[in-house]
């Protein structure tokens, strides 16, 4: 009965459409769940993704899930997960993600997974960070550890989507940091983040988790801009 209540007053909605869901749908309506616009990257050794880290960094395996266009059902999918605190989005999109990476021929190589992280102060204004769990989902389907204290963010810094490529280039280089010890050595990292833009920001933690010795570093993304 108090369920049925809250159902009354507090109905679930779509999270990329806004329609009412069904007794049997969760997150996602069963249309959006199927127009949902899935890269298929992973199956691509030279997909568009690896393509923007050519010649920056030395990177394993780089993915994203789904596209992202301005005023598209993935925006509208990150804005909800990123400002207003849907965060089984994430959950839904990394439980979904993990499957077709298992599909994978290949034995996964990952030992971590790690998050692209906040700055305290980001943290305390938000509250969580919007990647955490699209990575625990990952981290759980793959059963590695998900790890959230190796790669820190020393400098607070403006939203970067708001800023032009050569600002974000110039702003985010020394940004980000790290703190290991002997176990984190000779690990593979599996980088996560929401949308993969210009890959400055990816570019930079990469860069910072390879001071640490004999590892190696991969990237997935919840969605890539197209």
């Amino acid at each position: 009965m108090i369920n049925y209540l809250i159902n009354l007053f507090f109905p679930k909605v779509c999270s990329g459409c806004n329609a009412l869901l069904l007794q049997n749908e969760t997150v996602f309506c069963t249309i959006c769940r199927h127009e949902l616009p899935l890269t298929y990257y992973h199956l691509d050794a030279k997909n568009e993704a690896v393509k923007k880290f050519y010649g920056k960094i030395d990177v394993q395996f780089v993915s994203a899930f789904l596209y992202f266009n301005k005023k598209g059902m993935v925006q509208e999918l990150i804005h909800n997960l990123k400002y207003k605190g849907h965060q089984e989005i994430g959950t839904m999109l990394g439980s979904w993600y993990v499957e077709d990476l298992k599909e994978l021929q290949f034995e996964i190589p990952f030992d971590a997974v790690i998050p692209v992280p906040l700055h305290k102060r980001k943290f305390k204004e938000r509250g969580y960070n919007q990647v955490t769990t699209f990575g625990k989902a990952l981290a759980s389907g793959l059963n590695i550890p998900f790890e959230e204290n190796v790669l820190i963010r020393k400098l607070y810094t403006k939203t970067q989507s708001k800023k032009n490529l050569l600002g974000r280039s110039e702003n985010i280089e020394n940004i980000f940091d790290v703190e290991f010890n002997e176990s984190n050595h000779n690990k593979h990292f599996l980088i996560v983040d929401d949308v993969l833009t210009t890959g400055a920001t990816l570019e930079a933690c990469s860069k910072a988790l390879l001071k640490i010795p004999g590892i190696k570093v991969s990237i997935i993304c919840m969605a890539m801009a197209h």
